[in-house]
């Protein structure tokens, strides 16, 4: 069985990525990142969402993007916006996929595990550059280019199948694969008992995916 890393918020998209990997019948080690967030309670939703669907092993890896700031999620003194917002929001973390798959590519060299899975979506995005398509590819590119497995002919793939998706039709997805969405949570300020706060892009986002989906959304939203 082939190994691969998946990258596990805790979230919708990459609670259906995981669930799509192990479709694929990849034996999948999940990893997540304590990263300084505000809404670090979507780490409980990632260790249920990778204990319920089956990873072989789950690691949380300890970082400190706060310390840059720069971002409403990182930086308690930036407002998370209420309303819709044009361009780049301020709820996007400065290279945080980036960083992130970096981390993905370290582990998988020695584990081992060629194959690296990330939940990113261009579709119903909210305007982050490190969730396009040509970003996926300049990363693969790269990893093939600055590892020693890469340079010896035991190349790695970045899958992000759900790339080119709409949210109702990655909730269809989920749902097909029985992931129970309860257990997720893909809010940017939730309350520390993890209730959804139902105003932020990402609630919003969310709300009506399921909406568009004919699916019963089973989020908790203040409002």
């Amino acid at each position: 069985m082939r190994r691969a890393i998946v990258l596990l918020s805790g979230g919708l998209d990459s609670a259906t990525t995981l669930a799509l990997a192990l479709r694929r019948g990849f034996e999948c080690h999940a990893m997540s990142f304590d990263y300084g967030q505000r809404h670090r309670v979507e780490l409980d939703a990632a260790r249920r969402v990778a204990k319920t669907l089956g990873a072989a092993t789950h690691r949380i890896v300890t970082i400190d993007l706060a310390a840059f700031g720069g971002s409403a999620l990182t930086d308690r003194s930036i407002a998370v916006p209420e309303a819709p917002t044009s361009g780049i929001p301020i709820t996007y973390v400065p290279a945080r996929n980036t960083i992130f798959l970096a981390y993905a590519l370290g582990w998988g060299e020695t584990l081992p595990a060629r194959d690296i899975f990330v939940g990113v979506n261009a579709v119903d995005y909210s305007g982050y550059p490190d969730c396009r398509p040509e970003f996926i590819a300049a990363f693969e590119k790269l990893a093939n280019l600055a590892t020693r497995a890469g340079v010896t002919g035991d190349p790695f793939t970045i899958h992000a199948p759900l790339i080119d998706l709409a949210k109702a039709e990655i909730i269809r997805l989920g749902v097909d694969a029985g992931i129970d969405y309860a257990q997720t949570i893909s809010c940017y300020q939730p309350t520390d008992d993890g209730r959804a706060c139902g105003a932020c892009d990402s609630c919003r986002l969310r709300r009506a995916g399921f909406e568009a989906a004919g699916v019963t959304d089973p989020t908790h939203y203040l409002r």
